[in-house]
């Protein structure tokens, strides 16, 4: 038996509930068919299912959960020794199904947001509404390799780093798993950007290493506090994680020391009424701040966390928050719905784990219509994925929405009854715009009546949850149809007319044909709704629908305009070195090996919107979406064919580091260290610069800083980073 074995069954023999060999069979399958694999790193390959078993263990779920996780990548890389039936007939059905459903999420490719992982992000969450095993073992799966990720190539050290950050953290995040949330982010953050992660550990290294007895004597003064009233408690310190630290430093534009809650004191007591007792001896004993205190008790998130936040200063004058919580509350928090494993069972418990994943199965239903990628992600990551409000019914009911929502999302998240009837809103008794920004804490009532003509197409673009889009858009599929179809049809009129070229009726009624078979729509009229209503973007299909036009109309070839064939990689030669390396960055009309250049005007960078010009001898120039050049060419009716739908590649990677170049605008009050300081901060930071220039008047001074970076989220990182220098007031981005 392995060493790492022996350590997680002694722990299973001390845990003393589960079914010690049905496990152990399991762990003897997995070993015997794993036998002669390696890991990347070259350690045994069995090491990592048992990692992910002792990690299930911790989670204190059952035993077919554990046999699973030792048996997770059987089915995947021994498929020639074992399939699903042998695993069923051996282990169950139940340890099969779990086996499947983590076998079938490795193909699921989170980065691309290619039409097909659409269907298989829904896949993933069907499978977690059917048994959330799953997802727990696939999280487990996870933070195993991110803890052994070192040994994987750069390219893809931050490729399943982004994946990681952008899926798996929020998703632990949504299941209360706050224990393994933390570790992924800041794990995937190391690997992201490793200046800031060493910038903010070095902060907290000096920070705490000031104030190293501070937590200690806030500590104690606690406990002394809380025992002089009998309560019954236990008593822990801990310091923020670097990711906590690192997203209000760079979200929030914060500084390291406005950051309050750097160091935090956890209380946990017997019952919820000690909770309330020991706030009462926290505020008598130490300044409150105002403004910081949240009782997420009588008010839980959804993810069902629990407990009550307040942040005081102590004599010291050193802010530190305090979080107090029962028990049952703490297990809930570190480990979220799996907590219901252990402490729950029978037809009770699966009716309580029902509701609590009654979220997932909302998310497939409302987005089971959307076609377009970016309309599926984009309410996908605020349902899922960003903060909440909680506001309030007239009756007192609360009601969780996605941070940034209206009366509006308020009304839909009711009944699509009363979203559609809706003509107005009160806040706290008092009448507000239907865009208004809710807050947490308020009392909302939605105003209706029997006359109204149903919800407006404006309310899409106000909206903020998606389950309050899909609704105003499935309103529009069903009541509006003729209109829609009208919509929709001139819509896709309008872009074939900008090929420029000439066709028939028939000719036009073929290509839209075609283009509904490519897109799996049944009708053409179903296309022009799909249009009409929102569920898919003209602009998402215009490749498409370029090519069936091409195919179907044929080519003017008397007209000697330059075109993508004229400009591929192949005849890169005739142009400038740097545009064969610019050729590997940007995807043209669908096109890889394109000669591009970057317009001066507006200086684009990868995570801009780009749109592609064809010029005349210098291959495709790439332009900001909203570059007033780009608009203002958009316009001209003899350039209209020449403008092509321009994207990044998504090979770009940790190749695109100091790639690309930028100008940094520094609006600073004057000092004669100023420029000392800023070229000091970008030298630390590990960036090239290219040119600098000054104008000075009356006191003010603007710095012009050419630079070399790798993309918009590098380059918002080296500003955020500007901006905390002394006497600078502002920085932004300029033109080369």
């Amino acid at each position: 038996m392995h060493k790492q074995a022996e350590v997680l069954f002694s722990k299973i023999k001390e845990a003393g509930n589960y079914d010690y060999n049905k496990i152990l069979k399991a762990y003897e399958y997995a070993e015997s068919l794993h036998e002669g694999q390696k890991r990347i790193s070259g350690e045994d390959y069995i090491v990592h299912p048992l990692s992910v078993a002792e990690e299930v263990l911790k989670l204190q779920l059952d035993t077919d959960s554990i046999c699973a996780a030792l048996l997770h990548d059987t089915v995947e890389d021994c498929a020639d020794k074992i399939d699903l039936d042998r695993i069923r007939k051996e282990f169950g059905k139940g340890v099969a199904d779990i086996v499947d459903g983590v076998t079938k999420l490795v193909h699921i490719p989170f980065e691309t947001k290619q039409d097909e992982s659409i269907e298989n992000l829904r896949k993933m969450f069907l499978a977690m509404s059917k048994d959330i095993r799953v997802i727990f073992i696939k999280l487990c799966d996870r933070l195993h390799n991110m803890r052994t990720l070192d040994v994987r190539s750069p390219e893809k050290q931050r490729s399943i780093a982004l994946e990681t950050m952008h899926v798996y953290a929020p998703l632990a995040h949504r299941l209360g798993m706050q224990k393994i949330k933390q570790e992924l982010e800041t794990l995937a953050l190391f690997y992201l950007d490793p200046i800031g992660y060493n910038e903010v550990n070095n902060d907290i290294n000096k920070r705490y290493g000031e104030n190293k007895d501070f937590l200690d004597s806030a500590t104690q003064k606690v406990s002394e506090s809380l025992k002089s009233y009998n309560v019954k408690f236990t008593l822990s310190g801990r310091v923020k994680t670097i990711y906590s630290i690192y997203k209000k430093m760079y979200n929030q534009s914060k500084t390291f020391d406005e950051i309050y809650d750097f160091y935090a004191v956890r209380i946990i007591v017997d019952t919820e009424l000690d909770c309330y007792t020991a706030l009462g001896v926290i505020h008598e004993q130490f300044n409150s701040i105002p403004g910081r205190f949240k009782d997420y008790i009588s008010t839980p998130k959804p993810n069902m966390y629990r407990s009550l936040h307040t942040t005081v200063i102590g004599k010291e004058g050193i802010p530190f928050e305090v979080q107090i919580r029962t028990w049952e509350m703490h297990r809930v928090a570190e480990y979220g719905l799996a907590a219901h494993w252990k402490y729950k069972s029978g037809e009770q418990a699966k009716e309580d784990m029902d509701a609590k994943l009654h979220w997932i199965r909302t998310l497939i239903e409302t987005e089971k219509d959307v076609d377009d990628p970016d309309e599926f992600f984009r309410p996908l990551k605020i349902d899922l994925f960003e903060d909440e409000i909680f506001v309030f019914t007239p009756k007192g009911d609360v009601v969780n929405l996605p941070n940034g929502s209206t009366p509006i999302d308020f009304a839909y998240a009711i009944h699509s009854a009363v979203g559609n009837k809706m003509v107005g809103a009160k806040v706290n008794g008092n009448i507000v715009p239907i865009d208004t920004i809710l807050e947490t804490g308020q009392i909302i009532e939605v105003l209706t009546s029997a006359s109204s003509k149903g919800p407006s197409r404006d309310w899409l673009k106000i909206v903020r949850s998606g389950e309050a889009r899909n609704k105003i858009r499935q309103y529009f599929k069903k009541e509006l149809r003729p209109e829609n179809i009208a919509v929709g049809k001139t819509e896709l009129e309008r872009e074939i007319k900008r090929f420029g070229k000439q066709y028939t009726e028939s000719q036009k009624n073929e290509i839209m044909k075609n283009l509904a078979n490519r897109l799996s729509i049944p009708e053409v009229d179903d296309l022009y709704n799909n249009i009409g209503y929102g569920g898919l973007s003209v602009s998402k299909i215009a490749t498409k629908l370029r090519e069936e036009f091409m195919r179907v109309v044929a080519p003017q070839t008397e007209v000697q305009e330059p075109t993508l064939e004229s400009i591929v990689k192949p005849a890169a030669t005739r142009y400038e070195k740097h545009s064969k390396s610019n050729a590997e960055s940007v995807i043209v009309d669908s096109v890889e090996g394109c000669t591009v250049k970057f317009a001066k005007c507006c200086n684009p960078l990868p995570g801009d919107n780009i749109i592609g010009y064809i010029t005349r001898g210098y291959g495709v120039s790439i332009h900001k979406y909203d570059c007033p050049n780009a608009q203002s060419g958009l316009s001209r009716p003899e350039d209209k064919d020449r403008w092509v739908v321009a994207s990044w590649s998504e090979r770009l990677g940790m190749q695109s580091f100091g790639k690309f170049e930028a100008t940094l605008n520094v609006f600073a009050e004057y000092s004669p260290h100023i420029i000392a300081d800023i070229t000091i901060a970008l030298n630390d930071m590990k960036v090239a610069v290219t040119s600098i220039s000054t104008r000075e008047n009356e006191g003010e001074m603007l710095i012009t800083v050419g630079i070399q970076c790798s993309g918009v989220e590098h380059f918002r990182n080296i500003t955020g980073n500007l901006q905390r220098i002394k006497n600078v007031r502002e920085v932004t981005r300029g033109n080369l």
